[in-house]
């Protein structure tokens, strides 16, 4: 594939250990890997295989420091998302989940025995965790859920419903949001066999295929005390996770983009018509300049935020706003793609109809991007528009 130049010489802004980190992910994100997992999402299928690589490569946990994470900057941990998620966004969000949801959870708000037990294998992709969430009647609106927490046996009974939940069906350990009963939202580790936790896996899916989501049913769930995840007292601190996934979710979104784009620019040069390469005409180069510069732009911006995330200056509202810039512009750039490779971009092989498919998942988790938008609508007039 051709890899276009690099217009806004956005390497310029990198350091070597992270231009290092990069290219790293990025040989291991190589055909070979794109062949599997394009087999995977036909198939509908759990990447079970490639778990070990992807411990061994340090992704998973990558901006969290000790226990056993890699401790990179943002903008590595970045980077790596988006070479991952270049190759296949079903595996970069099943490392999403893993890293910026369910281990940035217990690196968070759990106690030191949780972090020093869990985190660990979950950075060697040993253990797999879930972060559940999202309700049947609580996606974006958070502060509404409907499971709840009670005293039992000296420890806390979940009841209720979770849906959407990746790697629920194959989970060692999820991280669940229930309301307790002073009316307040806590977090409890639930770890793999607990009595009363039934998952039902979600088919039927156009998007994120090769990504394994669960339908969640917790009957008098009993989590023992040491389970409960102490540092959350309210819903400000699981919104305080989604706000560090949101960030992960902007570079996954951006590395779909360029693999769009790569693969665009790949087929305008290759493909002959009329006597002449496709990108020697008008209308292919609009297309292909105007996908060149919303990546820079959004390739410039995202560097900017995670450094700002590597000095804690990062607001939560520049997070969703980033988020809603990169998702809505690589659901542009893939329909774009598909749209100039013709015949040929409806081909699985070709990469395009997959990442046009998958994108729509992070268009819509970690927030809707209307939800999104109307927290840097908040943030900017100070009204509350929900």
């Amino acid at each position: 594939m051709t890899v276009p130049p690099d217009i806004a010489a956005i390497d310029s802004l990198l350091s070597e250990e992270e231009r290092a980190i990069r290219d790293r992910v990025r040989a291991f994100a190589g055909p070979d890997l794109v062949a599997a997992m394009t087999e995977h999402w036909e198939a509908a299928s759990f990447p079970y295989e490639l778990l070990p690589g992807l411990g061994a490569l340090g992704i998973a946990g990558g901006p969290l420091h000790g226990y056993g994470c890699a401790g990179w900057s943002n903008v590595s941990y970045g980077l790596a998302l988006a070479e991952l998620a270049r190759a296949s966004a079903s595996l970069s969000t099943t490392v999403h989940v893993q890293s910026g949801l369910a281990m940035t959870a217990i690196w968070m708000h759990g106690s030191e025995e949780q972090k020093t037990r869990w985190l660990p294998p979950m950075a060697r992709m040993e253990a797999i965790g879930a972060f559940a969430a999202t309700e049947p009647e609580a996606g974006s609106d958070l502060g509404s859920l409907r499971t709840t927490a009670a005293a039992a046996g000296g420890g806390h009974a979940l009841n209720g419903e979770k849906r959407w939940i990746g790697h629920g069906t194959v989970c060692n350990v999820a991280a669940v949001f229930a309301r307790g009963e002073d009316g307040r939202i806590g977090g409890y580790l639930v770890e793999r066999g607990t009595p009363g936790w039934t998952a039902e896996l979600i088919t039927g899916k156009g998007s994120q295929r090769a990504v394994w989501q669960a339908h969640i049913t917790m009957r008098d769930c009993v989590v023992p005390a040491e389970n409960r995840l102490p540092g959350i007292r309210g819903l400000g601190d699981v919104l305080r996770v989604l706000t560090h996934s949101r960030f992960g979710v902007a570079w996954d979104a951006l590395g779909q983009a360029k693999a769009c784009y790569e693969a665009a620019l790949t087929h305008a040069l290759e493909r002959r018509q009329f006597g002449a390469p496709l990108a020697s005409k008008q209308l292919v180069q609009q297309k292909l300049v105007l996908m060149a510069s919303e990546i820079a732009l959004a390739d410039a911006l995202t560097v900017h935020v995670s450094r700002l995330m590597d000095s804690r200056e990062a607001s939560p509202a520049l997070i969703s706003m980033l988020k809603m810039n990169n998702t809505t512009k690589a659901r542009a750039i893939a329909a774009a793609a598909r749209d100039l490779l013709g015949g040929d971009g409806i081909l699985l092989e070709r990469q395009v109809m997959t990442h046009l498919a998958d994108i729509e998942g992070p268009y819509t988790y970690e927030g809707t991007n209307d939800t999104n938008l109307l927290i840097v609508g908040q943030a900017i007039t100070g009204y509350k528009a929900f």
